[in-house]
């Protein structure tokens, strides 16, 4: 379910299974890309040796790499995928088209991009500033978000923002939780009961994905 503020000019209405299915299959992309990576600096050790090859450290120092990548890819995956999260978010919440999106800054970390952006729709203010990673794991800023994107949530909290077009879905929360308490306390008891269905009821960047942001 999507809608658009009065008067926003949005694209067609956002399917949301669609989505997920889009970023399950951009997920599993990941997946099979690291899979390869290591299986590669797995096998190419093993035969060498078979081949002849005298064991060496150029010959242990591959599976040395493979163990750390696949630790890494584990580590990352815990911590960084918010597909869940998402979904739940999307259970709750109907998709509404913002029309400005700015991409503040970004900081590389080894459990994903987390950026730093602004969500609001034009000639409103007073937008808070929040944290975004992209749900499946992906680094790079998703195109498509210069002439805004779809948001389910409630941004005192959190959500989700879809892009248009591509449907890269990045998870969202409050950028300094504690700056919009205030807001969160006035929000009321239905919303503050809703948030705690879609499970943005609490501060989400606790855990090891954000202690560096």
């Amino acid at each position: 379910m999507s809608q658009s503020h009065p008067g926003a000019d949005s694209p067609p209405a956002v399917d949301v299974d669609l989505v997920m299915r889009d970023n399950y299959i951009a997920l599993a992309k990941l997946i099979a890309s690291r899979l390869a990576v290591i299986a590669v600096l797995v096998v190419v050790p093993i035969i060498l040796n078979r081949a002849g090859a005298s064991a060496s450290f150029f010959l242990t120092l591959p599976l040395v790499v493979a163990a750390f990548v696949f630790v890494l890819t584990a580590y990352r995956l815990w911590a960084g995928v918010r597909l869940v999260q998402c979904r739940k978010v999307l259970r709750h919440y109907p998709l509404v088209f913002h029309t400005r999106v700015v991409k503040k800054s970004s900081l590389w970390t080894e459990y994903g991009s987390v950026f730093e952006v602004k969500i609001s729709t034009r000639g409103e203010h007073g937008a808070p500033l929040m944290k975004a990673i992209n749900a499946a794991g992906r680094r790079r800023w998703p195109e498509g978000t210069e002439n805004g994107a779809w948001v389910a949530g409630d941004l005192a909290f959190g959500g989700v923002m879809v892009v248009p077009g591509s449907n890269a879905m990045l998870f969202l929360n409050p950028a300094d939780w504690d700056k919009l308490a205030s807001r969160r306390g006035q929000a009321g008891a239905e919303r503050i009961a809703l948030a705690k269905q879609a499970g943005i009821d609490k501060r989400s960047w606790r855990k090891p994905i954000l202690l560096r942001g």
